[in-house]
């Protein structure tokens, strides 16, 4: 029988080690699996490569990864923000290496290692730094980079609601990143606020399939000061 439901987040991230890349969702804090990413602290690993579309806001979070100096590299493509002060002091000290990559061939690089294409040309970035020692071909009379697939041996994701078999629906913009780093990366770890029985979830509803999901981790929602819930958003 599959099952791919996990009891803990630090069950479900035990293996990972030094020097990985890993993969986690979110558009700043909207999306942003908390539960996995303290799983990642608590296992000590260092030297880690992390791809997300931010480098971190206030002091939780991808943020305290960052703090720590457990992260090597990061990939993203918003690295300044008012509360981002970790990424600043790291980067301006020349403790973390940064790759810059605009939002949108973000996306497309982690989507096209999911779906097995080698490279492609995009006009983004060209004539700018962000193109040196790239590929570059005119195409149709306009210029063109070429840009590499961003593989990860962990992609860290949340979801609202999943199965067993890592079948998964979102809420609203809390989907951003995931569903393409679930299929770029050899291990998906993905948090949902609610298990469900097979056949529950409408197929035409489905947005992360099970084939591209490993482990489902189930964490209860986070109670606000005001007595209600802070739903993934």
């Amino acid at each position: 029988m599959i099952d791919k439901i996990v009891p803990t987040a630090a069950a479900a991230l035990a293996d990972v080690r030094d020097g990985a890349t890993v993969m986690i969702g979110g558009f700043g804090t909207a999306g942003q699996p908390n539960e996995l990413i303290d799983a990642l602290i608590d296992t000590g690993a260092r030297e880690l490569v992390i791809v997300n579309n931010n480098a971190g806001n206030g002091d939780t979070g991808l943020a305290k990864l960052l703090s720590l100096k457990r992260v090597r590299k990061i990939i993203c493509s918003f690295p300044r923000q008012a509360d981002s002060h970790h990424f600043d002091a790291l980067y301006r000290s020349g403790a973390i290496e940064l790759e810059l990559v605009p939002q949108g061939n973000l996306a497309e690089r982690i989507r096209a290692a999911g779906a097995g294409i080698g490279g492609f040309f995009t006009p983004t970035g060209y004539g700018t730094a962000l193109a040196e020692g790239k590929e570059t071909r005119e195409i149709n009379g306009r210029m063109y980079v070429l840009e590499s697939p961003i593989h990860a041996d962990f992609a860290l994701i949340k979801a609202e609601r999943g199965d067993r078999w890592g079948n998964l629906t979102y809420r609203m913009t809390a989907r951003n990143f995931g569903p393409v780093m679930a299929m770029a990366a050899k291990t998906t770890v993905a948090t949902v606020h609610e298990v469900v029985e097979l056949g529950s979830l409408d197929p035409e509803a489905v947005v992360t399939p099970g084939v591209f999901v490993q482990r489902v981790v189930p964490v209860e929602r986070v109670a606000t000061s005001a007595g209600g819930f802070k739903r993934a958003a």
